[in-house]
């Protein structure tokens, strides 16, 4: 994650892009899932427009769950995955996790002298792009580490929530928790109420997602994955105490995705959501298992009430995926002709 996020700011920068996000002083509680008008009646993906990704959806769930179809999945072999940024909120115009970064270092410079002589923190503190350029990857992987470690995980969860708490996007003036996109929210509580796990599989910071994926998502802490820093025990003052390492151990993303998912969760699964080429290969890996799966790639083709990219991107890159999906008969959802909706706010 952290190798990928530097790559893409200093990507970023040749751009000419802006990388400073909207940051709201009112203090409000972050979003609830059940804040959203979720439907599991007679039309339990209302914001789904009518029409054959709706249709196909709602097929797999009743063969799914009807043991004398062909395609009945037993109830312990149903395991849904599904990626984070791009799929259940935006991850454009850059990850909503750089964004922290980038505002917990502004945040906090004037109480770590530590970090005054640090190229990389002075061009964050400035918004200066060509500072940013001259730091390189490895000045911004150390912005990274900065943000995501050296503390305990108590006090990382503490940021991160004050964070999702106050933070806006700087496009649509909403905290982030309120970009998820309610039609995916939707097939995520239809899949529970079929018996469904879901799991969050995300090249994410699997500590930063945990913190308000519960609330966000209606997903437990426990079943969220994604990519990890190193974190050392110790007792300190007869407490125990976990603190946050500047030490990468595993970026859960592309062939990595399904290592995770056999390493964390240890079956295979039959859902499998996502939007990039990153997701591909534990689609690949849903897609093979013996019983029927669903595999779904999010197409984001609507500007106007999102965002519209594929290939040219710097986040969500969707290519080689796009053409397996035509290959292996996965479901490409397009946003603008399939979202009847995007957002729960609309």
């Amino acid at each position: 994650m952290f190798n990928a996020v530097a790559r893409f700011i200093v990507a970023v920068c040749i751009t000419g892009m802006v990388l400073w996000g909207c940051k709201g002083k009112e203090q409000r509680a972050g979003a609830n899932y059940a804040d959203s008008t979720i439907v599991t009646g007679s039309n339990p993906l209302s914001s789904w427009k009518d029409g054959a990704a709706k249709q196909r959806i709602l097929a797999y769930f009743k063969a799914a769950t009807d043991s004398t179809n062909a395609g009945y999945v037993p109830v312990d072999k149903r395991l849904l995955v599904t990626d984070n940024d791009g799929t259940l909120w935006p991850e454009q115009p850059f990850p909503f996790q750089l964004i922290f970064t980038l505002d917990f270092i502004r945040a906090n410079a004037a109480t770590h002298p530590e970090w005054k002589n640090i190229p990389v923190v002075k061009a964050i503190v400035a918004n200066d792009k060509a500072g940013l350029m001259k730091a390189g990857e490895r000045g911004l992987m150390q912005a990274m580490f900065l943000a995501h470690s050296g503390m305990t995980t108590d006090q990382f969860d503490a940021s991160v929530r004050q964070w999702i708490d106050t933070a806006r996007d700087a496009r649509f003036h909403k905290r982030y928790t309120e970009l998820v996109y309610q039609p995916m929210l939707e097939l995520l509580e239809l899949a529970k109420k079929h018996r469904f796990r879901v799991f969050v599989v995300s090249g994410g910071g699997a500590d930063f997602m945990r913190v308000w994926a519960p609330q966000a998502y209606g997903i437990p802490a426990s079943q969220v994955i994604g990519s990890y820093n190193a974190v050392k025990y110790e007792v300190k003052d007869g407490k125990p105490v976990l603190t946050k390492l500047p030490e990468n151990i595993l970026p859960d993303d592309k062939q990595n995705k399904p290592v995770a998912i056999r390493q964390f969760i240890g079956q295979q699964p039959v859902i499998c959501l996502g939007n990039s080429d990153g997701d591909q290969a534990m689609m690949q890996y849903t897609s093979a298992n013996k019983y029927p799966s669903l595999c779904l790639i999010v197409k984001h083709t609507d500007s106007t009430r999102e965002y519209q990219y594929d290939v040219h991107t710097l986040s969500g890159h969707l290519e080689t995926a796009l053409k397996e999906a035509a290959q292996k008969n996965w479901l490409v959802v397009d946003m603008q002709k399939d979202f009847a909706k995007v957002f729960a706010w609309e």
